[in-house]
């Protein structure tokens, strides 16, 4: 029997992980980046509970987990200090979290993947895609020619071309509202966390080596850019609790990167259609305030592989399993963060502190409660037990 192969569309984590979790499986794989290299960048990057379960399945958790530093408690201030709740404290037994650089992830994903560059192909753009059905491949169309395939899986991010061909009728992804700023800087002394002003959140987390993680939020309109970002960060920082203002400062003003916020708010119809799977932030990309984007498409890497193992005549089949098992835990996830967004990113005075007296009613009375809310990991487990 022919060994089935698989076209993955997009280098980044999601595409990386299906194509390992397809591999382990037994299929041949080939993943197409319409960018010349494979850069997913120096910044940060939150782990938690499923997406390290996940990486169990994939056979490289362990590793990851020893390249990450491990988050422990944290909690959460107004924008003048005070504290709105503390979080639990992380007990032996408890949940992992780790955070590390979004480019060991990937390195760690492409190194588990091997292959050769007959496995990854850079600088080679899927233009389109035919899902195929039951009786005939998918086709996708690149700058040389066309490809048929038993499965295509999209994973080309938030603002996926191809999800935009096989879901015609759906909106897309749209602008949040916000942009974000984020730099690892060199150790100060700093509580981990997050703090909330009117219209912005800054967070702190502990990074490898001893730096720290940081990011920022603000209200602007999509698109808009500075000359240095760096001193925007900060100027824009100037009035907030210390040490907040002087967090960026420890950047060099290339390693600030800026992004605006963009989402999936609209669920999609499916997460497949024919032979074509979609998955990540092409599938359902979420406002990053729950920190699970990358987890759920760890998931979903997990979760499509399972389904799909068999005949390569019930691939159809087998991606409506997948998408009946995922929409319903990641559009409920994607309209809790929206909901996080919206009460994080509000500008009304009223309002911002409605919010803080209730989260900190909350956090006094029921805070593991208010965790379960804030950090949704904890209940993934993957299909079918040991790892793939």
């Amino acid at each position: 029997m022919a060994q089935p192969h698989a076209v993955v569309v997009g280098a980044g984590i999601g595409g990386l992980a299906a194509a390992l979790a397809l591999r382990l499986k037994g299929w041949s794989v080939a993943v197409y980046e319409r960018a010349p290299v494979v850069e997913p960048g120096a910044t940060g990057l939150v782990l938690s509970a499923n997406a390290l379960r996940a990486l169990d399945a994939l056979g490289v958790g362990a590793q990851v987990r020893a390249l990450g530093v491990r988050v422990g408690g944290t909690g959460v201030r107004r924008q003048d200090g005070r504290w709105i709740m503390h979080g639990p404290r992380v007990h032996p037994g408890d949940p992992d979290a780790v955070v590390l650089a979004s480019s060991v992830l990937v390195e760690a994903l492409l190194a588990a993947i091997g292959g050769g560059p007959e496995t990854l192909h850079t600088g080679t753009a899927i233009t389109s895609v035919d899902p195929g059905d039951t009786r005939r491949p998918a086709r996708v169309a690149t700058d040389t020619g066309d490809l048929g395939a038993e499965l295509v899986v999209v994973a080309d991010g938030v603002r996926s071309p191809l999800r935009a061909e096989l879901f015609l009728e759906h909106p897309g992804a749209v602008y949040a509202g916000f942009t974000s700023w984020r730099a690892v800087v060199e150790p100060r002394p700093v509580d981990f966390g997050e703090s909330w002003g009117r219209g912005g959140v800054v967070g702190v987390l502990p990074f490898p080596g001893g730096r720290l993680y940081c990011y920022a939020t603000a209200n602007l309109p999509a698109g808009q850019r500075a000359g240095d970002e760096r001193a925007e960060i900060v100027a824009r920082l100037a009035d907030w609790h210390a040490p907040i203002p002087d967090l960026f400062t420890g950047a060099a003003p290339e390693a600030v990167v800026r992004t605006d916020i963009w989402h999936v708010d609209t669920p999609l119809p499916a997460y497949h259609k024919g032979r074509v799977a979609v998955l990540g932030d092409a599938a359902h990309s979420m406002t990053p305030h729950l920190g699970l984007g990358a987890g759920l498409a760890l998931e979903d890497a997990v979760v499509l592989a399972h389904h799909i193992d068999g005949s390569t005549a019930y691939v159809p089949t087998a991606l409506q399993s997948y998408s009946e098992a995922r929409l319903p835990r990641t559009t409920a996830l994607v309209q809790r963060s929206a909901q996080l967004a919206e009460a994080v990113q509000s500008e009304s005075p009223f309002l911002t502190r409605l919010r803080d007296t209730a989260m900190t009613a909350v956090g006094l009375m029921a805070p593991r409660v208010l965790t379960r809310y804030m950090h949704s990991d904890g209940e993934w487990h993957p299909p079918g037990g040991p790892p793939l």
